[in-house]
């Protein structure tokens, strides 16, 4: 799976990748099951599956297919090796978060103290971390929320990954200020979207 130098070989890429996915779709998912705060994409994407009569599946697929094409714009073209990437990501990491978090939802996770279900969360938190550095240390395949961060830090604001990640959270915030004037209620926002 490694390589003499100590880089993964082409089977190990694809190896950390997929556990790569798994890790953060497990981390989206306990922080969704919770509702002590998720990552900001995937909060967005729940308060939107609460507004319309969409899974959250669907929904996580149908913002990132939103991201794609914002993505595309942005680059000027269609770039169809990094679109074909991106859906390759999105597509199981979309289903496996929602089914992960309706799992755990039956579960009795939710039951739990606080002060436990809070330490959950961040631990989910820090597994999305985990997961995302993984995928983007591999550089194979990104998902579109991240492929956006990236365009919009190298494109537009000289390398500031910490402005770009600010400027790539405006859409999901509006989203989320958008779904709570609309419904009175907020969902996935808490101290582990702090932390996140």
């Amino acid at each position: 799976m490694y390589q003499a130098n100590g880089k993964p070989t082409i089977f190990g890429d694809f190896v950390l990748l997929l556990v790569s996915i798994m890790i953060n779709s497990l981390g989206n998912a306990l922080t969704v099951s919770l509702n002590l705060g998720s990552a900001m994409w995937t909060a967005s994407a729940v308060n939107l599956s609460h507004l319309f009569p969409v899974s959250l599946g669907n929904m996580l697929l149908l913002e990132g297919v939103a991201v794609v094409a914002v993505n595309a714009v942005l680059l000027h073209h269609a770039d169809w090796h990094r679109m074909l990437g991106n859906f390759c990501f999105m597509i199981p990491f979309s289903y496996l978060v929602s089914g992960l978090a309706a799992l755990m939802v039956r579960s009795s996770i939710n039951s739990l103290p606080l002060i436990p279900r809070v330490l959950l969360d961040i631990v989910g938190i820090m597994l999305i971390a985990a997961g995302i550095s993984i995928y983007q240390r591999i550089n194979l395949i990104l998902h579109p929320n991240d492929d956006l961060m990236q365009i919009i830090r190298f494109r537009f604001l000289h390398g500031n990954a910490i402005l770009a990640q600010l400027v790539a959270y405006a859409t999901p915030i509006t989203i989320i200020i958008i779904t709570l004037i609309v419904k009175h209620t907020i969902w996935a926002v808490n101290i582990g979207t702090l932390v996140a």
